[in-house]
């Protein structure tokens, strides 16, 4: 494989000393080597015409290299020029050619020039063998690129998540288009894609080229079958693709496997040099991209000669070939009943939903999942704020500080004033004065506002940093971890206690948090088993802080906000219904923010987003809905 690229078509031709076998003078020797050499450096320097006439019949031997150029596309040649035999007006010189071919290992072989010495001098005779020692008369060589089966990205166990799947390109032909508009809007109204967009890519596209609409998997493509199936101009070819499961599978974390673009095979390239071919399969997105080069593994190829006559029907032999090296899998702590489970859940909610479960203990992300509408990549990256959930941080801090214990008796009224602004519970509820386990069940905002409003300007960071929030995690598909200022005071230090104000979280961030009060030991995030660490492990707020804060959370599911969970295990958790933009009334992102300490997949963490779900109670719907599917 080459490590760098020369302009052009660049030789670097190497005279190696060698014994000189010879009768005649050493004069004549001197004569034959720079008669190669001239000949060897215009070749690979891209001057075919120089080269040609540096031999016996230029143009036999402009054709040749011609025809070698096309042969082997983008190749870069190096030689080594060794012995030099002289004798009677002939000579012969020997040379190693390695040649350089693009996205592909190298391939080398010792080769002769033959040499006769005219009225002008030496010059290379010129024939087949010019080019390699195997080919003769009426042959070119012929060189096929291979690439080993892509290793697997696996779930926890090891099993693969991605197979050979069976696809449809629904595309159209524009030769046989007979109504472009009729065929464009049946197209849009079966596959979605803009009718408009569809019209616009078959009339810029030459004719005879098949211009894609979609790529479907089977089972999807036969549900539409019938409506696009006997449009004129409408074409299906299949193919075969790398898929996960389902379209939506853990895609955030996963990615896709697809056709390299030009931006991958330049991010992928190595000293500027293409490391792949357009139309190779690689990862687009996700662990997929991010591991790319263990999973690919390394191209191989095959040389062989065979007749310029196509119709001779010849087979060819074979004369170089490197195997292709296998990758080597990606395992994944990813366990498909939970992701199933979660994917099940989001998918019956109409507003983009976001589900991810991650195992206390350990930081494992056991499932990343996004319904059909959302934007898969905010389940790890998202930045949003996470509304009342933001109150187990906060009571983090109140417990660290001393300031509370789980029964003081604290004030709840329904409106509270900070430098003139006043906050309020959902419809201004007032539970007069309660215990601080029931303010927290019944998420009350004046409650979190008045106690944070004594704490340090920095308690409230400080307690997300405990549980890794604010951490530059280092992971192979980014985690957002969340950002809590510090140094906020007055009216934004009081939003923050509630999660607005400047507070923004990722989904991931906040399984984590809840994976850290379920274990003890908040932990840093795992997308890939056996990887170096995310980041120094979080310090946690220390046990006493995490005893006095879970039966907190266990009461917010048995007489709290998410009663509506009391009967699907030992849940324990916080709600949130997190205001945003610039509406009246102001829309709202709906959270729930929990773990189960029981149940069939064990301990689990998990977070759960609807964005403009407008009330927690979406989301705690969902959580019913995935801890109902995975039993």
């Amino acid at each position: 494989m080459r490590t760098s690229r020369r302009p052009a078509l660049l030789l670097t031709a190497v005279i190696v000393a060698a014994p000189l076998l010879s009768a005649c003078s050493d004069s004549s020797e001197e004569d034959v080597r720079a008669a190669a050499q001239a000949f060897l450096d215009a070749w690979a320097g891209g001057d075919a015409d120089a080269a040609a006439g540096a031999t016996t019949d230029p143009g036999a031997a402009a054709a040749l290299l011609e025809q070698t150029a096309t042969d082997l596309p983008g190749a870069e040649l190096s030689a080594e020029l060794g012995a030099v035999t002289v004798e009677d007006g002939t000579a012969t010189a020997d040379w190693t050619a390695t040649w350089d071919l693009a996205a592909a290992p190298d391939w080398s072989y010792d080769a002769t020039l033959r040499l006769e010495e005219g009225d002008d001098g030496w010059a290379v005779v010129a024939g087949p063998t010019v080019v390699h020692p195997g080919l003769d008369e009426g042959q070119h060589l012929v060189l096929a690129r291979s690439l080993p089966e892509r290793a697997p990205v696996t779930d926890a166990t090891g099993a693969p998540l991605f197979t050979p799947t069976e696809v449809v390109n629904v595309g159209v032909d524009p030769g046989q288009v007979t109504d472009l508009p009729a065929l464009a809007a049946a197209l849009s109204a079966a596959t979605g894609v803009a009718a408009d967009e569809i019209a616009a890519d078959v009339q810029a596209a030459p004719a005879g080229q098949f211009v894609p609409v979609i790529t479907l998997r089977r089972p999807d493509f036969e549900a539409i079958r019938a409506q696009v199936f006997d449009l004129p101009g409408a074409v299906f070819p299949t193919a075969t693709r790398l898929l996960a499961p389902t379209p939506r599978f853990a895609e955030a974390l996963l990615g896709r496997v697809g056709a390299a673009t030009a931006e991958i095979l330049e991010e992928t390239a190595e000293d500027g040099e293409p490391r792949y071919a357009a139309g190779d399969q690689l990862g687009t997105s996700g662990l997929q991209r991010a591991f790319q080069d263990q999973l690919a593994g390394t191209p191989g190829f095959t040389v062989r000669v065979v007749a310029l006559d196509e119709s001779i029907g010849d087979e060819g032999r074979e004369v170089g070939a490197v195997a292709p090296v296998p990758g080597e899998p990606v395992r994944t702590p990813l366990v498909p009943a939970v992701q199933n489970a979660a994917d099940a859940a989001v998918a019956a909610e109409t507003r983009p939903t976001h589900l991810v479960v991650v195992r206390p203990g350990t930081g494992e992300i056991l499932a990343v999942s996004s319904n059909e509408v959302a934007d898969a990549g905010n389940a790890l990256a998202g930045r949003f704020p996470p509304g009342s959930s933001m109150k187990t941080i906060t009571a983090t801090a109140l417990l660290t500080a001393g300031a509370v214990a789980p029964d003081t008796v604290v004030p709840c009224p329904g409106t509270t004033v900070v430098e003139g602004r006043e906050f309020e519970n959902q419809d201004q509820f007032d539970l007069g004065t309660v215990p601080f386990t029931e303010a927290f069940a019944e998420s009350c905002n004046t409650t979190f506002i008045q106690q944070a409003m004594q704490l340090p300007d920095s308690a409230l960071a400080d307690a997300a940093a405990a549980y890794g929030v604010g951490t530059d995690w280092q992971l192979p598909v980014d985690v957002f971890s969340g950002s809590v200022p510090g140094d906020s005071t007055g009216t934004t230090k009081a939003a923050n206690a509630i999660g607005q104000g400047q507070v923004l979280v990722s989904p991931a961030q906040m399984a984590l948090v809840a994976a850290g009060i379920a274990g003890g030991t908040p932990v840093a995030p795992v997308e890939v088993v056996g990887a170096e660490p995310a980041g120094a492990t979080p310090t946690g707020p220390g046990p006493q802080v995490l005893d006095a804060l879970r039966p907190m959370m266990r009461q917010v599911v048995l007489t709290g906000t998410a009663a509506a969970l009391a009967d699907r295990g030992e849940v324990f958790g916080k709600t949130g219904t997190a205001e945003y933009g610039n509406a009246t009334p102001p829309d709202s992102h709906g959270w729930f923010v929990g773990y189960r300490t029981d149940g069939a997949a064990g301990p689990i963490a998990f977070a759960v987003l609807v964005e403009g779900g407008q009330s927690s109670g979406a989301a705690v719907a969902v959580t019913d809905a995935f801890l109902g599917a995975l039993g």
